[in-house]
This record gives C-alpha cells, structure tokens and sequence, in this order.
C-alpha cells in the first residue's frame, strides 16, 4: 500500500560522548504541508535535521522519502534525495553574484568554459516562478537577510527539493519580510513541497503550519494538528509541566544613573538625531525598533565605532569622550558574533582575551546587541557563552 507520507524518520537514535541526543525519534512528514519541529534548546531539533541532511549518522533507525529506504551518508547524497536545508546562519558567497551562489558547484558548461548566459537565464526563470526580485548579477553581501534567505530558497528550488528544512528562518527578519516569507512557502506548499519549520514564535506557527511535532530531551513527546494547539498548550507540552508565570518575578530596584546621553547625533546625515536616554545601576534597558532604525549604530557609537556630531556622554556624573573601542568604558556583544565579534580561526583564549588588550581597563557597562544566531563554527550557545567570559578578563 502507498504510503500516505512523504518523509519518515522511523526509531531514529544519535549519542554523543556521554550524551544521548536523540532516542527513538518517529517524524512523519506529509506531501505539501508545513510541519512545525519545536522544543527548548537541546531537545534535539537540528541533531535530528541534521541526521536527515546527511551530516550526522544515525546510530540506528531508517528513513523513508516516498515509502522508499533511503540511505544518506552525507549532505550530496540528500540533495540528490530531493532534501534541502536552510541553515539559521546563512552562509552566501558574499563577493560572487547571486546566480552563482544559486548554481554554486552545479555551473553550466559550454565546452570548458561556464556558460554565464545560461547561467544568468536560468536564474532568472526560477526567480520569475517564485516571484522573487532580486538581480542575479548582484553581489551576494549587498543583499538584505530576507533576499540571501529568498536565494537560499530558490536554490533548494533549484534541486528539485521534496523537502526542504528551514531552521529559524524569521529570527531576523521585519513583520512585512516575514510576510513575503509565508508567502513563499505557501507557494512551494501549493506544489505539493513539504517544508519542516523549526522556531521558537508561537504566533509563526498556529500561523503557517499544519502539523507541530513537539520533542523535550531528545524524545518526540507527540504530533498535533496546529489548529487543536494554542500557545499555552504547546509550551506546556515543551517543557513538561504547567506554567503559571512565563517571566520570573522582578525584584530588583534599579539604583543611581551611571549613563546618561544626551542629544546625541550621528556624524552620518541618515541616522540617529537627538537621542537621549538614562541607564541605571542594576537596570536593563531595552532598546527597540525595525529593522534600519539606527538601533545598532546608536549603541556602537557609545562603544567608539562611530562619530558623533553633537550630543554629551556620562558615566557616573563625568562627562566622557570615546573614540576608541579600547577605552573600553562600554562593552558591546555582537548581533553578529560570526562577523563582527569571534575570530574564528583563533584559539577560544585568543578570543577572549582580545578585547582587554592592549591596556588593561575597568569595564563600567555591558551592552548587549543579541539575536539568535551563531557565529564561527561553534555551537551558537557555547559561541554566546564565550563572549561574557571576555568581559571579566576587563575588569
């Protein structure tokens, strides 16, 4: 009998070094549907993707595409299977065009030659059927996050893809490009493509899946349909007990202002104008806004990285001039640890002890510019876990 599946992972198990991730996992996948994979961080979500990608082997277990037993030792051979992945931390070519970071190792050849022509065309056409525009002649660093993960989508379009994963796909993108998102998933679902969803917003997911599988420390804890889940229930679900309060109670009292700005104003004509604010002792201060509000340059211009036209900064009742990240009066973490805050070819001692040098400092405030992603090739929670430890070597 034909299966009513178009992806099984059946008994699906995976140890580590005194660690047992992943231990009798069943997914099951319908043709042209959206299936939500959710749970805290380490209930196993991508060593499961990750498994079904090619780029772990199972210790036991099988998986099926079409009621067929396939065997995946590694990231080509699911791509040949019709399995794609978009990673939560996108990884372009940034100085190539975009066409060839679609057709990346697969270009067209006339003779010994790339046939750039075609390649241009081609790119085009898939463009085109997925309403996308963007220009494959342009450079792959220039674009938005949201257009890097619409080319990343063309290209698992590209392969012919069955299924396609998408790890976090929202986690820096605006309401209105999230929006252009589920309109492209809705597209591939109306073409019978299965798209496994893993994310963390609740609203994301009543909003555009069909099933929700939920797993807790490495165990599937079961699968629902989206429309009998409610947020509630699905954090219940999640972490295994009743939550009364989401948030714990406050019980902190912010103390004396040790920051205070004062109309400050960017050297830079487009961004910030007149901004003023007081930081507390003790207190978090949240800073929000989209995507393109100045939040960023706001903070590094109190780290040193940009110049001010006007404005006054006080720590503790003195007034200060920062021009450099090395006076270290204020500490920054990275949005982009990868890029802009790890070296990750370093040594994690190199890494952490980079910022106290070359002098030795008092650090007065931490800053933290916080999303969730990863950088270099550690696992996003030890890459997040080394940068506070870099802070204490200031002090």
């Amino acid at each position: 009998m034909e299966s009513p599946y178009l992806l099984e992972m059946n008994g699906i198990s995976k140890a580590f070094p005194g660690v047992q991730a992943l231990s009798q996992v069943t997914l099951k996948v319908k043709p042209g549907t959206v299936h939500a994979l959710m749970g805290e961080n380490g209930a196993g979500k991508s060593t499961l993707m990750k498994c079904l990608f090619g780029m772990y082997r199972p210790d036991e277990g099988t998986i099926r595409i079409e009621g067929r037993d396939v065997d995946i030792p590694n990231s080509k051979a699911a791509l040949l299977q019709g399995i794609s992945m978009i990673h939560q931390e996108l990884n372009p070519v940034p100085h190539r065009p975009v066409m060839e970071n679609i057709w990346l190792g697969r270009f067209p050849m006339r003779g010994i030659l790339v046939d750039e022509k075609r390649m241009y065309t081609d790119t085009l056409s898939l463009f085109k059927d997925l309403n996308l525009d963007i220009d494959p002649k342009a450079q792959a660093g220039t674009l938005s996050v949201s257009k890097i993960q619409s080319m990343e989508i063309a290209k698992a379009v590209s392969f012919q893809s069955k299924v396609i994963v998408m790890d976090e796909p929202t986690s820096s993108l605006t309401g209105k490009e999230v929006d252009q998102l589920f309109a492209i998933i809705n597209e591939l679902r109306s073409r019978g493509v299965s798209i496994i969803y893993i994310s963390h917003k609740m609203e994301e997911i009543l909003t555009i899946s069909d099933e929700v599988t939920i797993m807790r420390d490495g165990f599937v804890v079961g699968t629902w349909d989206a429309a009998d889940l409610t947020t509630d229930l699905i954090i219940t679900r999640m972490v295994g007990r009743d939550l009364d309060e989401r948030f714990p109670e406050r019980t902190n009292v912010p103390g004396e202002v040790i920051l205070k700005a004062e109309g400050l104003t960017s050297n830079q004509s487009k961004s910030f104008c007149d901004v003023s604010f007081e930081l507390r002792k003790g207190e978090v201060l949240g800073i929000g806004g989209l995507v393109g509000a100045q939040r960023t340059e706001l903070i590094e211009s109190l780290f040193g990285l940009r110049g001010l036209a006007s404005g006054t900064i006080s720590i503790h009742g003195r007034k200060v001039k920062i021009n450099s990240p090395q006076q270290r009066s204020v500490i920054i973490l990275r949005c982009s640890r990868r890029n802009e805050g790890l070296q990750g070819y370093s040594q994690c001692c190199r890494c952490m002890r980079t910022q106290s040098l070359p002098v030795w400092g008092a650090t007065e405030i931490v800053w933290v510019c916080w999303t969730r992603r990863r950088a270099g090739k550690r696992h996003g929670n030890r890459r997040r876990s080394l940068e506070p430890k870099r802070l204490q070597l200031t002090r």
